[in-house]
């Protein structure tokens, strides 16, 4: 039995100054992935800082032309709210994407950003797992891999990231708002994910005590040309083995901007700037858009099982910005793309 002390703080700094004080100590608040975690014996916090009550975090606010996301703002209150639904689209599908009905009304904002990756052998406390134990070694290399990444990889790690909406906040680069000791600060979401490097352990760049306060949205959501696209091994409940948030602002037939950010590729949502330069002003047909799926998997790489995600990343990049281009977004409930 994993043994822990529990405290309910009345504030944010009161939750901060909680798990500064005892190392080991873990926020919760849905508790859709820590408490499967401590479970399975991945996690053994010795302090669970429960923070789903603390006041402020729980509201979606108009800031600066875009939206103010609190951490605590469930993933269903998030897809459906009118606002996401008609200014970031984008946001709301790909949240819809993920989970299970039950597992959006608890799940939060916060929470999903820092989901753990669903890699097999990190779940299995009886295999070696360098994000467990640091210098163990990494068994899904030359193990069971097929759910693994091919962009980003690193001889210590080839997890990867599972959540969905964190894709299309990446296409859509939000700043993760933060507090801790230090005080506030402001984290671009494209520096928030690491890639595993040495030190596959470390998740993002959150500090061990600072806490997640909200997202924030910019003006531009995309809300005409985009799509999410998710192909997985079933229609629901299922992480992607390969997703697409493609995000393009038009001038007839030609691409003005372009966003692009994959999931279940990567140990973080990976975006290719290069790519996305290589479409602005282009045309917005299927060479246009092979051309840029070539070089966003110029140095993708197979560990023999997920070889096949590569082809299958190619033709998504290539679906998803055809999608977007036509303003024909995936539907939500037909997930075929033939």
């Amino acid at each position: 039995m994993i043994r822990f002390t529990y405290s309910r703080p009345g504030a944010v700094a009161e939750a901060v100054q909680a798990v500064r004080a005892e190392p080991g100590a873990k926020f919760i608040a849905g508790g859709t992935n820590l408490v499967d975690l401590m479970k399975y014996d991945v996690e053994r916090p010795r302090r669970l800082v429960d923070v789903g009550a603390l006041p402020g975090l729980g509201a979606i606010e108009e800031v600066a032309g875009g939206l103010r996301i609190g951490a605590l703002v469930t993933n269903s209150a998030l897809a459906y709210d009118p606002r996401v639904e008609q200014r970031y689209p984008l946001l709301s599908r790909a949240l819809l994407s993920g989970a299970s009905p039950q597992l959006r009304n608890a799940a939060t904002t916060g929470g999903n950003l820092l989901q753990r990756t669903r890699c097999y052998y990190f779940y299995d406390t009886g295999t070696p797992c360098n994000k467990r134990e640091p210098g163990s070694g990494c068994p899904a290399i030359n193990g069971v891999n097929r759910i693994h990444a091919i962009l980003g990889t690193s001889e210590h790690c080839i997890a990867t990231h599972p959540s969905d909406m964190c894709v299309a906040l990446a296409a859509l680069e939000a700043t993760v708002e933060v507090t801790g000791p230090g005080g506030d600060r402001s984290i671009a979401f494209a520096d928030f994910h690491r890639l595993p490097g040495d030190q596959p352990q470390i998740d993002t760049t959150l500090g061990a005590d600072e806490i997640i306060t909200a997202v924030q949205l910019p003006p531009k959501g995309f809300a005409t040309n985009y799509t999410y696209l998710k192909l997985r091994d079933r229609h629901s409940y299922a992480f992607a083995l390969v997703s697409v948030a493609a995000a393009l602002e038009m001038e007839g037939n030609t691409i003005k901007e372009a966003r692009l950010a994959l999931g279940g590729v990567a140990h973080k949502p990976w975006r290719d700037p290069a790519a996305e330069a290589l479409l602005r002003g282009r045309p917005a047909t299927r060479d246009s858009f092979a051309e840029a799926a070539a070089l966003i998997l110029k140095d993708a790489r197979g560990y023999g099982d997920n070889s096949f995600k590569i082809e299958l990343a190619r033709r998504a990049i290539v679906r998803a910005l055809s999608q977007a281009a036509a303003g024909t977004p995936q539907p939500i409930a037909d997930k075929r793309i033939a």
